[in-house]
């Protein structure tokens, strides 16, 4: 029955390899990054146990990488066909987590949990406005060239799960989502007047929120000046700017971080960047931009190779999705944007964030084991024309 769903064939075998190599880096280099930063609030924790966090993110990891083989060979197209469901299906949970379903954790209500499990629904949000998005654009790419075929509907797309995503609160998967849309929009074809009208609106509502006195402008204003309220709104920049400047160029070494020792709030999540810096310097962190590169860059190339329109806008909202969220994390760690709390990806502690991006590997995979790889040594079209001429002269 689930056979027509998979690929089998020896045609479809070969797959990215150097995908499959830099995220298998990635993810184990996050394995260890974890456990360290986790190291003494893991042991100040109910447990007791300096591996709590490390044995968690190991399952996430098993799971991660189960879940990435199977979407390998899970045929990319039955994405276009659920495409509605999914994006039905995030609408749903981003609608449940803010009923008496969610579950709040310091003043955030992000989580839905099922017994051992819990399911963050702006992290499925992200695939399944990629799923969508792709989709719509696939059936008719003209569509972009209307603003009422193409723009406005992705506008209240982006405006709809962006709200709810805000209302958890969660500025910063609301960020990657909205950026998200637009970038696969670019992609399709977007033209440059309604480019420069969003910068230009978006620039325009920042500035507005910035000059009210809520929370969400001290939140903006917060990353300009961190040291101006080193208690309160800046104290995460502080503390990551410090792990930063202490790591200098080849850091502290391995497990050697001061600031993890309670001083930095959940250093295994949003601020690992930061441990990652004190503890292997600017050279550490310089290795593992290189990597991220790589991997988007391979990202791109799967998506200009893809047999079809609706690989290449899968294989490029994935991408993007990955490049977003680490350019992202990487200027909130710098104090370069406000504190808006983006995993750092396949690196940050926890299971939803991880299995979304392994998910989306998997089929980024699958998207390049069905394009058309040119046999090295395959006479082309024109050279064996020339060939037969040659021959039948003779």
């Amino acid at each position: 029955m689930f056979r027509r769903f998979f690929l089998k064939t020896e045609k479809y075998d070969a797959c990215d390899y150097l995908v499959v190599i830099l995220t298998t880096m990635l993810v184990i280099f996050g394995i260890v990054m974890v456990f360290s930063a986790s190291y003494y609030s893991s042991l100040s924790s109910v447990s007791g146990s300096p591996f709590s966090y490390l044995k968690k993110q190991l399952v996430f990891a098993v799971i991660g990488f189960v879940l990435m083989y199977v979407m390998s060979y899970t045929d990319y197209h039955l994405m276009r066909k659920w495409s509605l469901w999914i994006i039905l299906i995030s609408y749903m949970l981003l609608v449940a987590v803010l009923t008496p379903i969610g579950t709040s954790v310091n003043g955030a209500q992000r989580w839905i949990i099922l017994g051992p499990v819990s399911l963050m629904p702006g992290e499925i949000a992200k695939f399944g406005v990629i799923c969508f998005v792709a989709s719509y654009f696939a059936f008719d790419i003209r569509r972009i060239k209307s603003f009422f075929r193409g723009v406005l509907p992705m506008v209240l797309l982006a405006g709809s799960i962006g709200a709810l995503i805000v209302k958890q609160p969660n500025l910063s998967t609301a960020i990657t989502v909205v950026g998200i849309i637009f970038c696969m929009m670019f992609i399709a074809g977007l033209e440059k007047k309604w480019i420069a009208c969003a910068m230009g609106l978006g620039v325009a509502g920042l500035i507005i929120v910035a000059q009210t006195k809520t929370f969400w402008a001290r939140r903006i204003l917060s990353f300009t000046d961190p040291f101006k309220d080193p208690k309160g709104a800046g104290f995460q920049a502080v503390q990551s700017l410090l792990a930063l400047g202490t790591g200098g160029f080849t850091g502290l070494g391995l497990g050697k971080s001061v600031q993890k020792n309670l001083y930095l709030p959940e250093p295994q999540n949003d601020f690992i960047l930061a441990i990652i810096g004190e503890e292997l310097g600017f050279l550490g962190i310089l290795i593992l931009l290189i990597v991220f590169i790589l991997l988007i860059w391979r990202g791109m190339q799967i998506c200009m190779n893809a047999p079809d329109r609706f690989g290449m806008m899968m294989a490029g909202g994935i991408t993007i999705m990955i490049g977003l969220q680490v350019v992202l994390n990487v200027a909130v760690v710098t104090s370069s944007m406000p504190v808006t709390g983006i995993a750092l990806p396949f690196i940050s502690y926890g299971g939803n964030s991880l299995w979304i991006l392994m998910g989306s590997i998997g089929v980024l995979l699958n998207i390049s084991r069905q394009s058309e790889q040119p046999e090295p040594n395959a006479m082309t079209r024109e050279a064996r024309q020339v060939h037969l001429k040659k021959k039948t002269s003779v």
